[in-house]
C-alpha cells in the first residue's frame, strides 16, 4: 500500500492520546448519598466489571476513529509503477484510401474515428497526428469537431518516416513515459515492422482494427492501345481481390453515357475492358464501375483534346527517309532541308531540329540552333564521316562540356543500353540480355558530361544527350552502320521528338511531377490558370519566345479533369488520378507482443495498467463507523 500524502501518518501519534486518558482516569469522583447500604457491596461489585469492559471498548473505538481519520487524509491506494510514472501520448491515424474501406457498419476510417472520440479519457491531454494533419498537446475536446471532418487523402507515409515524426512530438523528460501509438491497416508498402528501428526510450503500440478483408475491384489505368484517323481505341486495366468473375464498366464523356461493358476477369483477377472512340471527337472521358470496397478507385479520369502536332525539322544532304518514317504525320510535322537551301528563319519555330550528317556546321547554324534550344526548342547532331571537329566542337562545347576529338576506323558493336535514360526510359521490359546490337565503322571518340543513353561495347559514348540537346558520335548512314535497322532507332529519335514539346499526357498522377509545354506566346502579365468546377489554381510557368512550360507538382489535390486557360479561353484539357498504389490491399504482420485489434482495447487495456485503486473513502467511512459504535456504547452499555 501506499499513501498520497505519507506525512500526515505522524498523525497517529494522535492515539496516544486516548491512550494517555485512560490510563490516568481522568475522571472526577462524586459522592452520592443512599438512604439504604443495605446491599451496597452487591452493587459496587458489579458496576466495577461493567465499567472495565465499557473503558477498554471505548478506548480501541477512539483509537480506531483517530488512525482511520490519519489514514483517510494520508490517503493510501495501490497501483502498479508504470501507473504513477507521467505520461506522454503521441497518437498517430491513418488517413490514406485504404483505410476508407467499407465495412459491415460502414467505413473503417469513420468508425475509429468514433472510437477514438468514445474511448479515450476526457481529461488526457495528447498529440494526435495524421499523414497531413497535426494536433499537439490537445484534450479530445479541443480536436472533437476537427476529427469528425477528417477524410482520407492519397498521402501515404512509411513506418519509419512515422516513428520518426512522432519522435519530434515527445519531450526532453527522460523521467516519463513515452507512448506512440499507431493506428492504421498497416499495408506492405508502408515498410516492415519487424525491422523498424524505433528509439528504446519510446513504447511504440500499434492497433489494426478489425480483421475484416476488404474486397474491392479497381480500374488502375487507361490507355490507347490503336489509333487511326477513324477511331482509337482505349484500354481500360481493373483488378480486384474479390470472388467476383465479371462487373459492368461505364465510360462517360464529360456527363454523357457513350459506351458501356462488362469486365471478365481472368484466373489472376485481372481485365481488360476495351473501347472505341471516333478519333476525331474531344474525349472529357471518366470510366467508371460500381463496387462496395474503396470509393477512390472505382473512377478514372482521362482527355483526349485535338492534338498539336510536333513541329520536326531534318536539315542535311543525306536521305532522311528513314526519320520520315519515325515521325510520321499522326504526332509531327515533319519538313526537310538541305543546308544550301535552308531557311534560318524557320528554325526558331521548330520544336526539334535534326543535323543530319552535315560535314561542317556554318557559324550561322550554330547561333540559329543554340538560340533554339534557349528557348525551349531541341536539336539532335548526327556527324558525318570526315567531318570537321571544330565546328562540331564550337555546337557541342556548350552541353555538358562535350567535345568531339580523334576519327577512329574500327569496326565496333553498339552493346549497352542505359535504360534508365529518358530516351529509353519505359521501353523496356526488363534487362536486355540477348538483343542483337548494330555495328559503327567509324566513330569519333568524345568527352562528356552528358549522361550516356547508348554506348559501344568498350563503354564509349554512341548516343548522349539531355536537356534537349543530343550528340551521336557515328554517322548513322548505311555504308558506316546499320543502326537504322535496329529497333533501337524508333524509341530514341520518337522520344527526342516527344520530350522536344512536352504535351498534356492522356491522364497524370496527383502528387507525382508533370510537365507540360503549350505552344503559344504569352504577352506581359498574361498567367494560365487550371481550373475544373470545385478547384482553382495558377500552376509555375516558365515563358519562352515561342511556348510556356507548366510544372505541376503540388497542385491539383483532386482527381479530374481541369481545363487549361488563357485570357477566359479553354487551350486544353489535363486529367489527373489518384495513385492507385493504395488499391494493392497487401497488409504487414504486426508484431505480436504489442499490438492490439480495436481502439476501445487498447484504452481499456491502458486504463487497467494505469489504475489507481484508492482507499481515503473506505476509512472515513470506518471513522464513521466508530463514532456511531462510541454513541451507542456510550448510551446502552453502563
Amino acid at each position: 500500500m501506499q499513501f498520497k500524502y505519507p506525512e500526515l501518518l505522524w498523525g497517529l501519534l494522535l492515539l496516544l492520546i486516548p491512550i494517555l486518558i485512560h490510563l490516568f482516569q481522568l475522571r472526577r469522583f462524586k459522592k452520592t448519598p443512599f438512604t439504604n447500604v443495605k446491599f451496597l457491596k452487591q452493587v459496587v461489585s458489579e458496576s466495577r466489571k461493567s465499567s472495565t469492559l465499557k473503558k477498554w471498548l471505548l478506548l480501541f473505538i477512539r483509537m480506531g476513529l483517530l488512525a482511520a481519520l490519519v489514514f483517510a487524509f494520508a490517503q493510501p491506494f495501490m497501483a502498479n509503477d508504470n501507473a504513477l510514472q507521467e505520461k506522454e501520448n503521441v497518437f498517430y491515424i491513418d488517413d490514406s484510401f485504404s483505410m476508407n474501406g467499407q465495412i459491415d457498419n460502414g467505413s473503417l476510417f469513420k468508425n475509429i474515428i468514433q472510437d477514438f472520440i468514445t474511448n479515450i479519457p476526457s481529461d488526457q491531454r495528447f498529440t494526435l497526428f495524421t499523414n497531413k494533419q497535426v494536433y499537439k498537446d490537445v484534450d479530445i475536446k479541443d480536436i472533437q469537431n476537427d476529427l469528425l471532418n477528417l477524410s482520407v487523402d492519397s498521402e501515404q507515409l512509411g513506418i519509419s518516416e512515422i516513428i520518426l515524426k512522432g519522435k519530434t512530438y515527445f519531450s526532453d523528460n527522460t523521467a516519463s513515459q513515452k507512448n506512440l501509438v499507431l493506428i492504421s491497416d498497416f499495408q506492405q508498402r508502408m515498410g516492415n515492422l519487424t525491422n523498424v528501428d524505433s528509439p528504446s526510450t519510446i513504447n511504440v503500440q500499434y492497433i489494426k482494427p478489425g480483421n475484416t478483408i476488404i474486397s474491392n475491384t479497381a480500374i488502375d489505368t487507361v490507355f490507347i492501345a490503336e489509333r487511326n484517323n477513324d477511331n482509337i481505341e482505349v484500354v481500360a486495366q481493373l483488378t480486384t481481390n474479390s470472388e467476383e468473375k465479371t462487373i459492368p464498366v461505364s465510360l462517360f464523356n464529360d456527363a454523357k453515357l457513350i459506351a458501356k461493358t462488362g469486365a471478365n476477369f481472368d484466373q489472376n483477377k485481372k481485365a481488360d475492358v476495351r473501347f472505341t472512340i471516333n478519333a476525331k471527337d474531344i474525349v472529357l472521358g471518366k470510366v467508371t464501375i460500381m463496387d462496395t470496397g474503396l470509393n477512390y478507385d472505382n473512377q478514372f479520369f482521362f482527355n483526349i483534346d485535338e492534338k498539336s502536332k510536333i513541329k520536326v525539322l531534318v536539315i542535311g544532304n543525306t536521305s532522311a527517309d528513314y526519320l520520315k518514317r519515325i515521325y510520321t504525320d499522326e504526332d509531327f510535322s515533319f519538313t526537310t532541308s538541305t543546308l544550301a537551301q535552308l531557311n534560318y528563319s524557320t528554325i526558331e519555330n521548330q520544336d526539334l531540329v535534326v543535323l543530319n550528317e552535315i560535314s561542317k556546321l556554318p557559324s550561322s547554324l550554330i547561333t540559329a540552333l543554340k538560340s533554339l534550344n534557349t528557348n525551349g526548342g531541341s536539336f539532335a547532331f548526327i556527324p558525318a564521316t570526315k567531318g570537321d571537329i571544330n565546328s562540331y566542337n564550337q555546337l557541342s562545347s556548350a552541353y555538358d562540356a562535350t567535345r568531339f576529338s580523334t576519327e577512329i576506323a574500327q569496326e565496333i558493336p553498339i552493346a549497352v543500353v542505359k535504360t534508365a535514360h529518358p530516351l529509353f526510359k519505359n521501353v523496356f521490359d526488363k534487362k536486355v540480355t540477348d538483343f542483337q546490337f548494330p555495328n559503327v565503322q567509324e566513330r569519333f571518340r568524345i568527352s562528356t558530361k552528358a549522361p550516356v543513353a547508348l554506348s559501344y561495347q568498350n563503354n564509349e559514348p554512341f548516343l548522349v544527350g539531355s536537356k534537349n540537346a543530343y550528340f551521336f558520335t557515328a554517322a548513322l548512314s548505311s555504308d558506316n552502320s546499320n543502326f537504322k535497322n535496329s529497333p533501337l532507332i524508333v524509341p530514341a529519335f520518337y522520344n527526342m521528338g516527344m520530350n522536344s514539346l512536352k504535351l498534356p499526357p492522356l491522364y497524370a498522377s496527383i502528387g507525382s511531377k508533370t510537365e507540360i509545354e503549350l505552344p503559344l506566346t504569352l504577352q506581359q502579365d498574361d498567367i494560365i490558370k487550371i481550373v475544373n468546377d470545385n478547384n482553382e489554381f495558377i500552376p509555375q510557368q516558365r515563358v519562352l519566345p515561342k511556348k510556356v512550360q507548366v510544372n505541376l507538382i503540388e497542385n491539383p489535390k483532386e482527381a479530374g479533369i481541369y481545363k487549361i486557360i488563357h485570357n477566359d479561353k479553354t487551350i486544353r484539357h489535363i486529367s489527373f488520378n489518384n495513385d492507385r498504389k493504395e488499391s494493392e490491399l497487401l497488409y504487414t504482420a504486426l508484431p505480436e507482443n504489442n499490438s492490439n485489434t480495436s481502439v476501445s482495447n487498447f484504452f481499456l487495456e491502458s486504463q487497467k495498467d494505469n489504475a489507481i485503486n484508492e482507499f481515503w473513502k473506505w476509512f472515513a467511512i470506518l471513522a464513521l463507523a466508530f463514532v456511531l459504535i462510541e454513541t451507542v456504547l456510550q448510551r446502552f452499555l453502563k
